[in-house]
């Protein structure tokens, strides 16, 4: 599992305020929330952390779930972490959580 993956098909009217994976911000917009620049961004989607959405226009968008990592790699390269590792840590995070949580239902059902 990929920290990118994509959640279930889009919702429609209010229900997109509560989707995390709901592609609501542009990259002017989610450097702005980062306080980072939009190089930066890119650079994430280079390195395979994130894949953007597009716009029809063909401008990336951005996902809370996307800025939420962006933001742990940003914490990791503030910190000194060259961004491909920062990038790596992120993945490697998240697979322990996954596994985390699989082996707490697992507990649970016995």
């Amino acid at each position: 599992m990929t920290p990118d993956q994509e959640g279930p098909a889009t919702p429609s009217g209010a229900d997109k305020f509560d989707d995390e994976h709901y592609p609501a911000y542009t990259m002017g917009r989610a450097a702005d929330m980062l306080g980072t620049s939009q190089g930066f961004l890119r650079s994430l989607d280079e390195a395979g952390l994130i894949t953007p959405q597009r716009s029809a226009g063909g401008h990336r968008r951005y996902t809370r779930h996307q800025l939420r990592l962006a933001t742990r790699v940003r914490e990791l390269v503030d910190q000194g972490t060259a961004i491909d590792a920062a990038c790596r840590i992120v993945v490697l995070e998240n697979q322990l959580h996954e596994a985390q949580r699989l082996n707490a239902e697992l507990r649970a059902d016995d």
